[in-house]
Formats: C-alpha cells, sequence, structure tokens
C-alpha cells in the first residue's frame, strides 16, 4: 500500500496501537528494576496466611445456612426469646434523651474518656464507698470495651512490670480461657502461662488444680482471673475459693488482673457478680481490672468499656497512681488518641441517673433470668429423653456460656445432621436457646450422644 493510499483511520489506528505498546512496555517494567524482578518484601514465607478467626467463621457458615431449623449457639450475645438482638428498654431511653439533647456533638473526648463515664464505672465496679476510690487510690481510662482494655493492662504490664524474680514476668490464663486473651497477651510480647480450671470429669472448676499451679508459679506473677461467668466454661469459684486464691496470692505477692465481661448479667445482681473483685481490694492488693460493657448493656458494636488500675493503700499511693496513669495515657494516645463516644455517653447516662439506673437492673434481671430459664429447660428435656451421661452442669454453671461435654466429633454431627452451630470446643451460648429450639437442641445431642456409645 502506498503512502498516499493510507487513509486518516489507519494513522489513527496505527498511532493508537503504538500507544498501547508503549504502556504495555512500562507496565512490564513495573516488575523489574535495572532488569531485575522486583520481588515483595512480604511473601508467603514472611506473612503467612493466617487462619479464619474461628468464632467469626461459624457465624458466616450459620448466616450461609438456609435450613428453617438452624440454631446459633456460638456468638456471645445476647438473643431474646425470638432468637432476635434485644435492645434494651433502659439503652432506648438514654438513646432518645441523647438524641434531643441540643448540646450533643461529636468532637473529641479526652484521652482518658467521658470523665463521667469513669467515674461512675470505678463505683459500679468497686462499690459507691470503696475505700479506693475515697483515698484517691484508683486510676480509669475510658477503652475500646474490654478488649482494648485488656489489652491496655497488658501493654502496660509487658512496658513497666518488672518484677524480682525474672520468670515472673508471664501471664497466668486459665485453661481454657477467651481465646481472645491468648492473642492479646502475645501481642505484645508477654510470656503466656496457663493454669488449670476446667475438670472434664466434673465438669466444674478443678480448684485444686488452679490453686496448686497459682501456689508453685513464681512469686509475683500475674495472674488473670474472671471476675464472674467464666468464659468460657460457665464455671465460677465460690466466695469460699476466692478468699482461699486471694490468701495465696497475698503469700505469693501475685499480682491479680480481673477481666470483667459480665457484671450484673451472671446473676441478675451487680454486687454478686463483682464480689471478688472487691473481696481482693479489701485484702490490700494492687490490680487490674478490665470492664467491658458490651453484654451488660448490649453495646456491642459501641465499644465502651474502662481499665482500672487499684493502688494498695499506702502514704504514696495517689503518687504511684498520678504516675501509672500518665503512663497508660501515653500508650493510648498512641494507639487510639481518644475512645469513642456514643456508648459511653448511653451507659454514663444511666449510670448517674437514679431512675434509668433501676430500670437497667431490671433489665440485667431480665437478661440473666431468661438464660437462667433456658438453663433449666435444657436440663429437663436431656433428662426426660434418658440422654447418656450426667447433666447436672447445666444448671450448675453461670452466664452466657456453658461447657456441655460435647466433643469435637460430637459437635461436628451436630452441625452436620441438625444445623446447629457451636464451637469445636463444645461450649454453647445460652443466649441462643429460645422457647422454639431447646427441645429440638436437646434432641440432636441426644442422637449423637447415643450414637457415640
Amino acid at each position: 500500500m502506498s503512502a498516499a493510499n493510507i487513509t486518516k483511520s489507519q494513522i489513527g489506528q496505527h498511532d493508537a496501537n503504538n500507544r498501547l505498546g508503549q504502556i504495555q512496555g512500562h507496565m512490564g517494567s513495573a516488575d523489574s528494576h535495572n532488569g531485575a524482578p522486583i520481588s515483595t518484601a512480604f511473601s508467603a514465607e514472611v506473612v503467612p496466611q493466617a487462619p479464619e478467626d474461628p468464632l467469626f467463621g461459624l457465624m458466616a457458615a450459620y448466616k450461609k445456612d438456609t435450613d428453617s431449623k438452624k440454631v446459633d449457639l456460638g456468638i456471645g450475645a445476647y438473643r431474646d426469646d425470638s432468637a432476635k438482638p434485644w435492645v434494651l428498654p433502659v439503652v432506648k431511653q438514654a438513646d432518645d434523651l441523647l438524641r434531643k439533647d441540643p448540646d450533643l456533638n461529636h468532637e473529641y473526648l479526652p484521652i482518658s474518656g467521658l470523665a463521667d463515664f469513669t467515674s461512675a464505672s470505678q463505683k459500679l465496679i468497686l462499690g459507691k464507698n470503696s475505700p479506693a476510690i475515697s483515698d484517691k487510690r484508683v486510676v480509669t481510662l475510658q477503652t475500646v470495651s474490654g478488649t482494648g482494655a485488656v489489652h491496655l493492662g497488658a501493654a502496660f504490664l509487658s512496658k513497666f512490670y518488672t518484677p524480682s524474680t525474672p520468670d515472673a514476668k508471664a501471664i497466668y490464663v486459665s485453661s481454657p480461657t477467651w481465646a481472645n486473651h491468648n492473642q492479646i497477651i502475645t501481642n505484645v510480647h508477654l510470656p503466656l502461662k496457663t493454669y488449670p480450671y476446667f475438670s472434664k470429669q466434673t465438669k466444674g472448676l478443678d480448684f485444686d488444680g488452679m490453686y496448686s499451679t497459682i501456689e508453685q508459679a513464681p512469686s509475683s506473677s500475674i495472674i488473670l482471673l474472671h471476675a464472674c461467668a467464666h468464659n468460657p466454661t460457665g464455671v465460677d469459684p465460690t466466695q469460699d475459693q476466692w478468699k482461699k486464691l486471694a490468701h495465696l496470692m497475698r503469700q505469693k505477692r501475685h499480682f491479680p488482673f480481673f477481666d470483667c465481661a459480665y457484671q450484673g448479667f451472671a446473676s441478675g445482681s451487680l454486687a454478686t457478680d463483682a464480689w471478688a473483685i472487691n473481696h481482693f481490694v479489701e485484702q490490700g492488693f494492687e490490680l487490674m481490672i478490665a470492664q467491658s460493657y458490651a453484654k451488660n448493656f448490649g453495646l456491642y458494636g459501641e465499644r465502651a468499656g474502662c481499665f482500672h488500675f487499684v493502688a494498695a493503700p499506702s502514704s504514696s499511693a495517689q503518687d504511684e497512681v498520678a504516675r501509672v496513669g500518665s503512663q497508660l495515657a501515653i500508650l493510648q494516645r498512641s494507639e487510639i488518641s481518644n475512645p469513642p463516644a456514643y456508648g459511653a455517653r448511653i451507659a454514663s447516662l444511666i449510670l448517674n441517673d437514679e431512675k434509668l439506673f433501676a430500670q437497667w437492673e431490671e433489665d440485667l434481671r431480665t437478661m440473666s433470668g431468661r438464660i437462667k430459664e433456658m438453663r433449666k429447660a435444657l436440663k429437663e428435656h436431656l433428662v426426660r429423653l434418658e440422654t447418656p451421661g450426667s447433666w447436672e452442669h447445666i444448671t450448675e454453671q453461670i452466664g452466657m456460656f456453658s461447657f456441655t461435654g460435647l466433643d469435637e466429633a460430637q459437635v461436628a454431627r451436630l452441625r452436620e445432621e441438625s444445623h446447629v452451630y457451636m464451637t469445636k470446643n463444645g461450649r454453647i451460648s445460652m443466649a441462643g436457646l429460645n422457647t422454639g429450639n431447646v427441645e429440638y437442641f436437646a434432641k440432636a445431642v441426644d442422637g449423637v450422644r447415643r450414637g457415640s456409645q
């Protein structure tokens, strides 16, 4: 073809092809530098694929299941008798009041959080007449729920806790414990150790094993304790057992770190569920407390919580609290700057208003009472069916969770055959049971237990 016969459209096509070739050339050269391939700093050998979070994976599988009889016993969130999320009536009232407040804004909170919320939280967990509060031996920071409180405490201990015995700088957690304890503690590079807690034989507390391990731990070790409604077992020490543990830990100079996620939700009594913490404070311990408002206010997504440091009685206690508080504030500033406001404002309204507080106590009794009824109903159905095994532990355990005693194979069968979703270790959320599914679940358990004989 002669130059005279080349059309304008052909010239345009030729230019377009040249530009495309140039772009492809640039794209190809992006994978090399001076002729050598560019490699990532984050290869699979360096950054392996992390396993899916078991609990949230379980939630996703449940949502995909289309069976009409499916039962969700995995998630640790309260459900009403219709298997629906329940917004506490008192939270609705506080929410309405908050939205009508003409001064409501979305400004930053201080680093330590909403002052009315943190001071009310101290009184809730320690008691209004606590000497620790009146002596100004407590410093409190608002946190990203209980998870953030555990993390803040662990980060502080990792940086500042220097026991005289080097191998004492480890946190002892119960076996089993809330799975996230393990990740939080190891992420701040603290050694993690365990003490026996759950007896598979009795499906209750292995107090002798727990006591013995804490006794043998190096002096000044950090002992993480569930204040009430132990997660995942639902098994708590008795008050006499708490007294024995406190006496032992005083002798060993151990450092208590309480995680309290279920105050008022476990027994229905705020004072009863905080008894262990207050006993340790009365015994003069220096200690830490992680406090969550996810369960007892139903503020799961609002991430409201507090971290408390309580100094032991001494002439220098206030100075100690000031120094510790200053360092906690620096840690908080470097990670979240300021805690979230909305959930704290709702909780603060309720905690600081006499009528709203009374309504909240009634709501707590509603939640804890329904869970107790489900425990009773489940046990009655299993006994009536003569399901193999003893089921006394169902009503002896307390709070949201129960360790059923079902093994991993039986849990898998429940999911495959009956569309029942629960964690592999046999833990169930009692809040997932209701009058419409408790008998169905009992019959499913009966089937897998008989099939395992």
